[in-house]
């Protein structure tokens, strides 16, 4: 089994290279951040909206069938008898 010791050089590189992907994908954060915040937020609104004029057609539907519903006559099978007890 071959031990294979790290140097300082390689291991200094390797933070460096660390620290400069952090700074890089912070930098790219902060430009792109807004444009993708906005475009989630137009979207949530374009959802909103369209939940709430579908409501509003369903309400109006019903509105309109509600209106619109003639009462149906009721069968009349005959008189009502009122009968009494005879003791």
């Amino acid at each position: 089994m071959i031990m294979v010791m790290a140097s300082f050089t390689g291991i200094l590189r390797t933070i460096i290279i660390m620290i400069l992907i952090f700074y890089a994908i912070k930098f790219l954060l902060r430009i792109f951040a807004p444009v993708i915040i906005q475009q989630v937020v137009k979207k949530a609104g374009q959802n909103f909206y369209e939940q709430q004029q579908n409501a509003r057609e369903t309400q109006q539907q019903q509105a309109y069938t509600n209106t619109n519903d003639k009462p149906r006559e009721k069968k009349k099978v005959g008189e009502y008898i009122d009968y009494e007890e005879i003791d």
